[in-house]
């Protein structure tokens, strides 16, 4: 028996309208558009992939592929396809399991997920690699998705695991999700869902070098990105005060307005504080916001 599809559908949906109700430094959201794309489009998508990412049984691979088609057709761009490929193993775990549930069992489900990944799996998310035509994602000298593959999917993520977070977390068995977000999640200074947000996808973005800028600008700027994460997360979090956490909230909001000049975008850092939300929103719902705005009434433990 698996979890209400109907929770963890809202609980997904939760996560992407914390992405972008939350002003993230750098980051679509719904008071500061970038990137030639706008909040609405992010949620649009959202709910298209919904549509084939909760299916239950349906195979990872076809779930990637069915949720970005149907994304292309409402958004008409990539807007998610990090999103896509990080949630649907862990979507397809859910049909192993039986509320109430924890984060341990969640995550060794999803293990299992990853092990039984096949070279149609591999197939169907190249093909939506393809569609969704992100600038560098899927260029490799071994196993480039403009090539049919010839292993399957998890062995095609663990090729890329050094120079792609997304693909790490298949090579890892999302050990970045259940550790370093989950953590972040439990361990946020502050109360609202968005502030939680903007914790963990600083912990991410102050973690390591964001796989999409590393794509788009190289490696020295993403380091660069990195090292004002950890600063201004560490700012952040410092100020308890009202009128110190407004300056580093403005400070933030200038970040935010400086990157987007530059037209660097941490969509990595984006995708993995999404698929944390997901985890956290189904685990915790009131932590997150899912249980009062959403009525969602399931969790573990």
């Amino acid at each position: 028996m698996r979890p209400a599809e109907s929770a963890v559908r809202d609980a997904f949906l939760r996560a992407c309208e914390l992405d972008v109700e939350t002003q993230k430094p750098g980051n679509v959201s719904v008071d500061s558009a970038g990137h030639g794309m706008t909040a609405a489009q992010f949620i649009a998508s959202a709910q298209a992939a919904a549509g084939a990412l909760f299916v239950p049984g349906a195979r990872v691979g076809t779930r990637i592929l069915d949720a970005m088609t149907r994304t292309l057709e409402v958004a008409g761009c990539n807007t998610n396809l990090g999103i896509v490929l990080l949630v649907a193993p862990l979507a397809a775990a859910l049909d192993d399991l039986a509320p109430p549930m924890n984060g341990r069992e969640w995550r060794d489900a999803t293990e299992r997920v990853l092990a039984r990944l096949t070279l149609d799996d591999a197939r169907a998310a190249y093909r939506a690699i393809a569609l969704a035509n992100p600038g560098g994602l899927g260029d490799a000298s071994e196993q480039s998705v403009h090539a049919e593959p010839s292993v399957d999917l998890r062995a095609a993520m663990a090729l890329a695991a050094d120079r792609d977070s997304i693909a790490r977390q298949y090579a890892n068995g999302f050990r970045d999700v259940f550790e370093t977000g989950l953590s972040a999640v439990a361990n946020a200074p502050a109360d609202t869902p968005k502030e939680i947000t903007l914790d963990v996808f600083l912990s991410f973005l102050g973690g390591w070098p964001d796989s999409h800028i590393v794509r788009k600008q190289g490696v020295t700027v993403a380091q660069s990105v990195t090292g004002e994460a950890k600063r201004h997360r560490a700012r952040w979090r410092a100020t308890a005060a009202h009128a110190a956490r407004q300056d580093a909230t403005q400070q933030l909001l200038a970040w935010d307005a400086g990157l987007k000049a530059r037209g660097i975008n941490p969509g990595t850092s984006a995708d993995l504080t999404v698929a944390t939300l997901f985890v956290a929103g189904c685990l915790d719902p009131a932590r997150t916001g899912v249980a009062a705005t959403r009525g969602c009434d399931w969790h573990g433990s």
